[in-house]
């Protein structure tokens, strides 16, 4: 079972980044820019609002960036004007992960903040892997995060979470099936419009990938991977909530 995006990030791509202001996007383009050649050619897969995207781009990397949401697309070209990045260093593009492609080989193909856990089974993690493998240079590099088992399931898997902002609210009830590892996300908007709030809904399912897993079915896509603690070069720990991946073209 594959969840679409398309049928997500609509109204909550011009939120996402307000909701997401905490991350340090700074640090964790400085964190990739450790496996990341200079200069390097870059495809990002799951690009969203295109955060990284333009400071990976800023940071000297030649930047192809894909989502399948038009919604977050139409969020970083606004971005990526706002912020002086001259298309030739950086171009957006609509692109369903599983069938990534460029019309050149790449040095580099990014996924950040998830995109893998969207993809909800082996069959649909094995077609980006595949697909990433194909689009990279020999010896090129595919990096990317997920959410862990243990966050999803233990952190995130059947709670509840609210934001209570004055311009902006959620709330935020997961539940989590441990046979199939899915994580269903049920998430309700509150947005003010001058004295009252506008609410939308959306839905997020996510796979708790496990990495056991991950590592096997890049072995089985021509790659040779290493697991990281996010934002180290440390092996991964159990109670670990992100975890990064380099897996590197055979």
């Amino acid at each position: 079972m594959y969840y679409n995006p398309l049928m997500q990030y609509e109204k909550l791509a011009a939120l996402y980044d307000g909701f997401m202001s905490d991350v340090d996007r700074g640090g964790w383009a400085d964190y990739l820019m450790r496996f990341i050649p200079k200069g390097a050619d870059v495809l990002e897969c799951a690009c969203g609002t295109g955060e990284m995207s333009i400071r990976l781009a800023s940071r000297g990397l030649n930047m192809t960036a894909a989502d399948i949401s038009d919604e977050m697309l139409m969020v970083a070209e606004r971005k990526q004007r706002e912020a002086g990045v001259p298309a030739s260093r950086l171009r957006f593009v609509n692109m369903d992960m599983r069938t990534a492609s460029c019309h050149k080989k790449v040095d580099c193909v990014v996924s950040c903040c998830d995109g893998v856990n969207y993809l909800t089974s082996r069959a649909d993690a094995m077609s980006f892997f595949t697909a990433a493998n194909s689009a990279l240079k020999p010896g090129g590099l595919l990096l990317f995060d997920v959410s862990s088992r243990y966050k999803l399931s233990r952190v995130l898997g059947n709670n509840c979470f609210t934001d209570n902002g004055e311009e902006r609210a959620y709330l935020w009830q997961n539940t989590y099936d441990e046979k199939t590892k899915l994580i269903r996300m049920e998430l309700s908007f509150f947005v003010k419009k001058g004295a009252l709030y506008e609410r939308f809904d959306e839905t997020h399912i996510q796979r708790a990938h496990s990495v056991r897993e991950l590592t096997s079915w890049l072995r089985e896509t021509g790659f040779e991977p290493a697991a990281y603690s996010f934002m180290t070069g440390e092996a991964p720990k159990e109670e670990d909530e992100r975890i990064q991946f380099a897996a590197r073209k055979i």
